[in-house]
């Protein structure tokens, strides 16, 4: 899962700069790093005392996690491309600064909207700071450096999202000079202002040889598609369903047609273009993207339930329902690092489809054991001793599934091509995160009888149709994953 990787950039690598001054710059770019990846989910562990608060609605609570991974997802691509314009460092250092600005706005905001708008406004700025960082790290390395510190950016990113609910549950049970749940977005300011100084300091000013433009419209129009789709699946449970919501899902497909008509237009002219239309020639490449969609959905849907649950349905606080996170968050690092990398080569898609069942099973169960606790706590005499192992198996499933997935998309993708291939698969990771967060959230929020806070079993079942859909996703990849396997 890396940002989107630009063309070599015109400078000589390190840009003069000491050992010891590269470091610093590359812990620089690790801490912007951690900072767009922690708020995709740190904001799970904090929802239930946001809304409690506000006195906020279900879709409000809903639209404060899914309006930062949505609108990273759609300028993703855009910030990248505005990096290879308008030099890495400007942007990087930019989007920080937005980053930053909008940290301070969600901690200080008075309202549900307030705070749904600066988290827009946090995830846009993410999108420009994210892929600066690894064209910065190629900026700053000779090749057979980037292999330890590209390594690291994959460890370091996995960490700082499994890590994101924990981080939270601390922060607000320490109530930092009485901030409580706000410190979870003012934490962020000043760590972002040491790293735009260290940044603009010591980080190169450099910027793409083959830079192309932006295709502005195409992304705006790639916007109102997606935000066609995910406004009814949110709000149209608390409207009742109105003809504006159907005819906005009508819309949605629409316009996703547009987009890739005028995409195909672009690129067959040789101009700037949203994505690269030929990637999808290849059909395992076009497999794993639908794969990622729906897998980012399901763990998408069942971090922000789980979390949401935990506390208003156990009475949990937010710092037992982050330690809760920890047994999940060794499993995802036991499948990325040992189960699905060992035995990717030796059993191929049998390692994804395995790591989805592991999910659906017992991601299921964990969130089985919400309900069943909430409804018999008293016939349960030891309930973590049930959902302790289902969260580990749970976040081993996933770690085996997310691991793999990345090398499996781009194992036959032209070299030429890697960096579009790169930032559209983090497109589609991100998108499926917002549109999981709205479609299982709105199940559990719709499907509470009136006057509860929510039910842990409709939204189970959408997240177990979305994992079945990766399965037989997964059966469909070709036996022979990796061009090695040919001969």
């Amino acid at each position: 899962m890396t940002p989107d990787v630009p063309p070599p950039p015109a400078v000589k690598h390190g840009s003069g700069l000491s050992e010891r001054q590269k470091s610093l710059a590359y812990l620089t770019l690790m801490v912007a790093l951690v900072l767009e990846i922690v708020d995709v989910t740190i904001v799970n562990t904090a929802l239930p005392v946001i809304e409690r608060d506000f006195g906020a609605m279900a879709a409000q609570a809903q639209w404060v996690a899914a309006g930062y991974s949505l609108a990273f997802a759609l300028l993703l691509m855009l910030g990248g491309r505005l990096g290879d314009s308008w030099g890495y460092r400007r942007l990087f250092v930019g989007g920080v600064g937005g980053f930053t600005l909008a940290s301070i706005f969600c901690g200080l905001s008075g309202s549900p909207d307030q705070l749904i708008a600066a988290r827009v406004l946090q995830g846009s700025a993410g999108a420009m700071m994210a892929p600066q960082v690894m064209a910065l790290v190629q900026v700053l390395f000779e090749p057979l450096e980037r292999v330890a510190k590209l390594a690291w950016v994959g460890v370091i990113g996995g960490l700082s999202a499994i890590c994101g609910p924990i981080l939270g549950g601390l922060l607000i049970h320490a109530d930092l000079f009485g901030l409580g749940w706000r410190s979870v977005f003012l934490i962020n300011a000043p760590v972002g202002l040491c790293a735009m100084v260290v940044g603009w300091r010591l980080l190169p000013d450099a910027r793409s040889s083959n830079a192309r433009g932006v295709d502005l419209a195409g992304t705006l129009l790639f916007a109102g598609a997606m935000a066609a789709l995910l406004v009814p699946l949110v709000r149209g449970a608390d409207f009742g369903w109105q003809v504006w919501h159907f005819a906005l899902l009508a819309a949605a497909p629409v316009l996703l047609a547009l987009v890739w008509r005028r995409t195909r237009a672009r690129a067959a002219r040789g101009t700037a273009a949203l994505f690269a239309p030929e990637l999808f020639a290849e059909p395992q490449f076009a497999l794993g993207l639908a794969i990622a969609l729906l897998f980012g959905a399901a763990t998408g849907g069942f971090l922000f339930v789980f979390a949401f649950g935990a506390q208003k349905l156990l009475g949990y606080s937010p710092l037992q329902t982050g330690l809760l996170h920890i047994p999940f968050s060794v499993g995802v690092m036991l499948g990325i690092a040992f189960l699905g990398r060992k035995l990717l080569m030796s059993r191929g898609k049998g390692v994804l489809v395995l790591g989805a069942g592991l999910m659906a099973l017992f991601a299921g169960g964990s969130l089985g054991w919400i309900g069943c606790a909430s409804a018999w706590a008293s016939a349960l005499a030891s309930p973590w001793a049930w959902a302790l192992p289902c969260l580990a198996l749970a976040g081993t499933g996933m770690g085996m599934t997310t691991g793999p997935l990345t090398p499996v998309m781009l194992a036959r993708v032209d070299t030429r091509h890697a960096g579009a291939a790169s930032g559209l698969i983090k497109t589609v990771q991100e998108l499926g995160m917002a549109l999981g967060i709205a479609v299982v959230g709105t199940a559990f929020f719709a499907g509470a009888p009136r006057g509860e806070v929510g039910a842990v079993w409709p939204a189970i079942a959408v997240i177990e149709v979305l994992l079945a859909a990766c399965l037989l996703l997964a059966l469909r990849l070709p036996a022979r994953l990796f061009p090695e396997h040919d001969a």
